[in-house]
């Protein structure tokens, strides 16, 4: 698997905002697939977020209305914006791409903790 380069995390109040981003600039672009994942203690890692290669982006039903996946093609960035954090929230979260779609991904970032206290 390559590696992306991923910044962001932290700890904040429930009801905050944090957001997280990942770079590398020869693998997100106008085109194939990204996606955010996490994972918390003891859980599996879910799918948090995905913009898939038609630019269609999912959310699952835990975050849908309060993260937003984004990503700007000409820096190679993708981020995740999320607001009303809640304790639920809290996970390592990782980024990945997949600059062709193929149904899996080979290139994710090192994780980013975030922490959330009510």
């Amino acid at each position: 698997q390559g590696q992306l380069e991923q910044f962001g995390g932290g700890s904040v109040q429930a009801g905050r905002s944090l957001t997280l981003a990942c770079s590398h600039d020869s693998v997100i672009g106008d085109t194939g697939c990204v996606a955010w994942f996490r994972q918390a203690p003891g859980m599996e890692r879910e799918e948090v977020a995905k913009i898939a290669g038609d630019g269609v982006a999912t959310y699952a039903d835990a975050v849908k209305g309060r993260f937003t996946i984004s990503k700007v093609a000409a820096r190679g960035t993708m981020f995740l914006d999320m607001n009303n954090l809640q304790s639920e929230d809290t996970a390592m979260y990782y980024c990945a791409a997949d600059p062709y779609c193929s149904g899996g991904f080979p290139f994710w970032g090192q994780g980013s903790q975030v922490t959330i206290s009510s």
